[in-house]
This record gives structure tokens, C-alpha cells and sequence, in this order.
């Protein structure tokens, strides 16, 4: 694999303060009292899903890993530390030598979560583990929710290409973020070019309307376009006159124009038109991309429109309504010791109402009816049943400290198609419902 397929990390910046700094403050607190070493179990979980949802999709994996490799206190951060009296002396000298050292386990990029399941398992000592608390979960939560929106889109498109477009309505780096989650999620292209030179996403582009409104006409925008970039191109038909711009695409492009854009007005009935006229030209291969505040309730409303492709930003990048997937980070089990051999503890909150959680260190499988379809989640702390051996999700993604699971961000594409096709038939529904398996402790 060339660096390309796995995501280009030449030059990436220490994670380490991107934290809370009770962090921090807990591992002074630890190494005061005697317990930082203490081998312990964190489990990343969501207690529920969004409102609505039927199923969660893992993402942000290897952008975990990245953050937990390049976890460490350069002498500037260790400086601002210092400087602001945030912890003290013992303290910053275990910082300035801290590497993650313990094991990552957790469900793969791309696959379906639900309420209870352990998607990431992070076990070492309590300090160097409660460290990547905020990190994990910033990173988890944000491109999971993206993700998930962009499977629902996905799936309300049925096939049609699907091109992510939300660079400007969120963020720079949460742009690029969230272009690499829609990747896993179904979506086809990006327009990001940062999303495509680190992530190796295919990348689209043609123009605005502020060209064509440069130019003296709409003809004109139109030919320069075509000379530059070739009859191939995309032209953007609704700047002024939809029909009239249609025919002078034709007329200027040849019936080998690539495609036409529409970005206003009723998008099932301009579409219709279009295609029609488009026809009726001979221009017949030609197609049609819609735009404008799409999510996957227009898309899915656009099912019977001849479209072929649609143009999503504002509601993608913004989890189409539900921004994050409500993701914890608990420690669920401890020694007592650093000892490898002494047995771990389970251990939970015991908060009154909804914040509860179980104890132990879980694994998690998922079991299928007779005809290979899911039917629960399944999740326990002890010997896992002979009949889900073979389904366990969890696998193994640092050992030691070392990455050992970075993989091609196609194969998270291809998990997740193949992951959703697992799932019953209702999990493709847009109307609000509860997940589409149930979650089961053994």
C-alpha cells in the first residue's frame, strides 16, 4: 500500500493538548496518591442513539489512531503548562516522557454500532489511558455523526452518485473531517481538496455562478468553460433562464456535454424539465446533478426525479440535524496494582437515571437469524458463547503502543455497505424509530 491509500500523517502535530485539563489534573492527583499505574479498562460507548436513528456508524478510527501516535508534550506545550501553574513539577516530567504504551481494541471503521456497544476498549495504566479521554471522544463523536448521516443519505439514494460538498459551511479542519467520514458513509466525491490530498478521496469541481456572472453572457461562461476544462464538464444551468441556458450548453458543449447543475427552484419538477429538453437535444448521456440544502429527506423525495447525482453540504457536515452521537468514555475495570497477573475489577457510575453503566471488560458480537440477518446486538464481560466466537466485532488496533490496524479508508467504505446490507430492512426507513436490533447483556 502506498501512503496515499492510508492517509498522508507526513508532518502532523501532537495531539496532546487537544484535552480538558481535569486530565491532567487527575493523573497529578493519581501519581500523588500511589494509583496511576493502576492497570485499568476504558471503554468508549453511547448509552443511546440520536433521536430517531436505527443504527450508528463507527468512523473516525483512523483518525484515533493518528491522534494516539502523535500523543505527546512537546517543550512548548510543556512551557504553557508550566507557565500557567496548571500541574506541577512531578507531574510535567511524567508528561514530558509519556507515550501510550497500553492496548487499543475496537470496532472496525465502517461497521454499525448500538446502544451499549463497546466501540473503542483502550486498557494500560489510568493515567496514560485517562489522557486520550477528550481526544477519542472528539474525534468519535463528530465523525460518527457525520458518517451516519451520510448512510442515511446514502441509502435514500439508492445508487445515484453522491458528491459531499461542506467545506464551507463548517470549520477548515472539520471540513476535512467530515469529508472523510461521508467517504465511509456512501458518499461518492468530495469537493474538499485538503480531504483529497490527505485521505485520497476522489475529488469533483467545476464552477459557481459568480463565473458565469463575470462573464458578458451566459454563452460566453459557458464557451470558456468548455475550452478550459473540456466538453466533458459540468455547466451550472440556472443562473438565469434554466431552459435557455440548457439549450446553449448543448449547443456550446455538443451533445458529449458531461452533465448539467441544478441548484434552485422544485428540483423534481426542474429536473423532469431538464431531462426532457435535454432528450429532446440528443444530449441523452448527459446528466443531471441537483444541489441546494439537500439532506435524506429531500434526496429520498427526488427518487422518481431523473437525477443522477446529488450535491450535499450544510445538512452533511452538520450531521443532518444530530451534530454528535452523545459518545462516553468510562473506566470499566481496574486493579489494584500495574501487575499483568492480578485480576481486574469491574467497575461503574452508579448515577441516579440515564447515566448510569455496566462494569467489566466487554466484548461484543452480533447475532444473526436463519437467514444471516442481524437480530441483536449481543455484549458481555465473561466466556463469549460458542455460537458468537466467530461474530465477534472487536479487533485489535494497538498492541503495546504500537498501531497495528491502519487500513486503506476503501476497505472502511466497503465494511460499511456490507455492514448495513446486514441489517433488516427497517433500518433503511427515515421516519423516527427505535434501533433495528436490540442490545443484549449476557
Amino acid at each position: 500500500m502506498n501512503s496515499a491509500d492510508l492517509g498522508r500523517r507526513v508532518g502532523v502535530p501532537s495531539t496532546a493538548l487537544f484535552t480538558d485539563q481535569y486530565e491532567l489534573t487527575m493523573v497529578q492527583a493519581a501519581l500523588k496518591a500511589g494509583t496511576a499505574d493502576r492497570r485499568s479498562v476504558f471503554e468508549a460507548f453511547t448509552r443511546r442513539l440520536p433521536e430517531g436513528r436505527r443504527y450508528g456508524v463507527v468512523a473516525g478510527i483512523g483518525r484515533v489512531l493518528d491522534a494516539v501516535e502523535n500523543f505527546h508534550f512537546e517543550d512548548e506545550m510543556l512551557s504553557f503548562l508550566r507557565e500557567r501553574n496548571i500541574v506541577d513539577g512531578p507531574t510535567l516530567a511524567w508528561l514530558a516522557d509519556y507515550r501510550f504504551s497500553g492496548d487499543i481494541w475496537g470496532y472496525p471503521e465502517g461497521e454499525v454500532y448500538f446502544p451499549g456497544s463497546p466501540i473503542l476498549r483502550v486498557e494500560g495504566s489510568f493515567a496514560e489511558c485517562v489522557l486520550l479521554e477528550t481526544v477519542i471522544l472528539s474525534i468519535l463523536n463528530h465523525d460518527s455523526a457525520i458518517a451516519a448521516a451520510a448512510s442515511r443519505m446514502s441509502a435514500a439514494a439508492g445508487g445515484r452518485g453522491l458528491i459531499e460538498m461542506g467545506a464551507r459551511r463548517t470549520h477548515e479542519l472539520s471540513a476535512v473531517a467530515a469529508a472523510r467520514a461521508a467517504y465511509i458513509g456512501g458518499f461518492d466525491t468530495t469537493s474538499d481538496l485538503a480531504a483529497g490530498f490527505r485521505y485520497n478521496i476522489p475529488t469533483v469541481g467545476t464552477s459557481a455562478h459568480a463565473f458565469t456572472l463575470l462573464h458578458d453572457s451566459e454563452r460566453d461562461a459557458f464557451r470558456a468553460q468548455v475550452d478550459s476544462l473540456g466538453r466533458n464538464t459540468t455547466l451550472l444551468v440556472d443562473t438565469y433562464d434554466v431552459a435557455e441556458a440548457v439549450r446553449a450548453a448543448v449547443e456550446i458543449a455538443g451533445t458529449e456535454l458531461g452533465a448539467v447543475r441544478i441548484d434552485s427552484g422544485d428540483l423534481l419538477l426542474v429536473a423532469h424539465r431538464v431531462r426532457q429538453q435535454l432528450d429532446e437535444l440528443g444530449a441523452t448521456e448527459t446528466k443531471i446533478v441537483v444541489t441546494s440544502d439537500l439532506d435524506e429527506y429531500a434526496i429520498a423525495s427526488l427518487g422518481a426525479a431523473p437525477v443522477d447525482a446529488y450535491g450535499v453540504g450544510t445538512q452533511l457536515v452538520t450531521g443532518s440535524g444530530q451534530p454528535t452521537c452523545s459518545m462516553v468514555y468510562k473506566l470499566v475495570a481496574r486493579a489494584t496494582t500495574a501487575d499483568p497477573s492480578e485480576p481486574l475489577r469491574p467497575v461503574a457510575k452508579k448515577s441516579l437515571g440515564a447515566k448510569s453503566s455496566m462494569g467489566g471488560r466487554k466484548w461484543a458480537a452480533r447475532r444473526l437469524d436463519e437467514s444471516g440477518v442481524a437480530e441483536a446486538e449481543v455484549i458481555g464481560t465473561g466466556q463469549v458463547p460458542a455460537g458468537l466466537a466467530g461474530r465477534q466485532l472487536l479487533i485489535e488496533l494497538v498492541r503495546g503502543g504500537e498501531v497495528v490496524a491502519r487500513e486503506p479508508l476503501d476497505a472502511a467504505r466497503e465494511r460499511h455497505i456490507a455492514a448495513r446490507q446486514g441489517l433488516p430492512l427497517s433500518a433503511m426507513q427515515l421516519s423516527r424509530g427505535e434501533p433495528v436490533i436490540p442490545t443484549e447483556y449476557v
